[in-house]
């Protein structure tokens, strides 16, 4: 939970809502409840007071919803409709966005169905996708804001093209590895090319230097990354 100003309050979680409730009992005026479910939290929800309330993506019933709004509080409800939920309050990890990668084609993992969205014109066009997309985004900007807090963070851009296999592409790796090693932590854009081999040198750094080595001579059999 995370004061904006000294008027308004996030609440992500059940347990964020219970303890701010005990605190504050009778208001919930200016808060941002986020993606939590309470459904089973509707006496405290028609007795506090919502001026400046919004709910975005929490699970209500059909009742509260009504009494919610009536009462002047903002319902944003969830969306079941879109590949991806705007309503979320973590960043994504690679489990979640590849998930069923194992069984079907990668066009179908969430990763896949997300961008494809993106792309369609619709989806530039619809102002109610446009404003969806807006709260998802800055939803994961805040998360992101929140992940890197108290962290060293060396950036790696760039560098597509760069092929597997190659010196430049085995040096990013090293200078992954190195910085890793020495307590920072790398961020990417995600691409391929020096990109990739910056995360792989990384994420091997706990790793024996011999694990680096075998990896990058693997990856030198396949040297352009093309989704399959």
């Amino acid at each position: 939970m995370r004061g904006i100003d000294s008027l308004v309050v996030e609440i992500e979680s059940l347990e964020q809502f219970d303890r701010y409730v005990s605190k504050h009992p009778g208001t919930l005026a200016g808060c941002r409840i986020q993606a939590v479910d309470l459904r089973e939290r509707g006496w405290e929800l028609r007795s506090s007071d919502v001026e400046d309330t919004a709910f975005l993506g929490c699970g209500l019933t059909e009742t509260v919803t009504a009494d919610l709004r009536q009462r002047g509080a903002l319902v944003f409800e969830p969306a079941p409709n879109l590949p991806f939920d705007p309503y979320r309050v973590g960043l994504y990890s690679p489990e979640e966005l590849y998930e069923g990668i194992e069984a079907k084609p990668y066009d179908q993992t969430p990763d896949a169905l997300a961008y494809q969205w993106s792309r369609r014109p619709k989806a530039r066009e619809d102002v109610l996708a446009l404003a969806l997309r807006g709260l998802h985004d800055d939803s994961i900007e805040d998360a992101l804001d929140e992940w890197v807090a108290g962290k060293r963070i060396v950036g790696v851009m760039g560098g597509h093209e760069l092929e597997r296999g190659t010196d430049g592409y085995t040096q990013a790796a090293l200078l992954g590895r190195s910085v890793a090693r020495a307590g920072f932590t790398v961020a990417t854009g995600g691409g391929p090319g020096a990109m990739e081999a910056a995360n792989l040198g990384a994420y091997l750094a706990p790793y024996p230097d011999e694990a680096l080595t075998q990896s990058l001579a693997m990856l030198g059999g396949v040297p352009t990354f093309a989704p399959d």
